[in-house]
């Protein structure tokens, strides 16, 4: 299981900013290891996000996204103490779903 999404919302106003620090390796399929072996792809391919169990955001990703993936949205009609969820689907089944209370 891969470690915890750093997840931030802030308020302000009738929206909240939500940023995101995903842990994940999202390795390409075309980089070799010292031993001369391609290193199998494994990158995250789905990301979706809730605000109080309604979807807000849905994407789809390949293995062009950085290792250790950052991303920020805006939530419209989000207040203080709204929960923010965030879930991610790599190519090899894995999954994480994390959350957190809009500040």
């Amino acid at each position: 299981m891969a470690d915890p999404m750093r997840i931030r919302a802030q308020a302000a106003g009738d929206k909240a900013t939500v940023r995101v620090l995903m842990s994940h390796e999202m390795e390409t399929g075309q980089r070799k290891d010292a031993a001369g072996k391609i290193v199998p792809a494994w990158h995250i391919q789905e990301v979706t996000a809730s605000h109080n169990g309604k979807q807000v955001l849905s994407a789809e990703w390949g293995p062009a996204v950085s290792k250790n993936p950052f991303m920020q949205f805006v939530v419209k009609g989000a207040k203080a103490g709204d929960k923010i969820a965030v879930t991610w689907k790599d190519n090899r089944g894995d999954t994480r779903t994390d959350e957190a209370t809009v500040s």
